[in-house]
């Protein structure tokens, strides 16, 4: 599982996918979710939005499981 550090009291989706350079724009997070399976804390997200808290795991399909951890 990969650990991904925060400064902020949340990270949104479309943030966090930027992070993890799976995409390039925050516009491209909404294409992204309606093609690969995302799940925050088990529960399928569609949401670009959504915020993703310390101690929040994020699985992506085809990239794997990530944790988000404050600083």
């Amino acid at each position: 599982m990969r650990q991904i550090k925060i400064d902020g009291q949340y990270i949104t989706l479309g943030q966090l996918l930027k992070k993890l350079d799976l995409i390039d724009s925050g516009g491209q997070a909404k294409i992204f979710l309606q093609e690969r399976e995302v799940k925050v804390n088990q529960q399928l997200e569609l949401r670009r939005g959504r915020k993703i808290y310390p101690q929040d795991i994020v699985d992506i399909a085809g990239y794997g499981i990530v944790q988000v951890v404050q600083l």
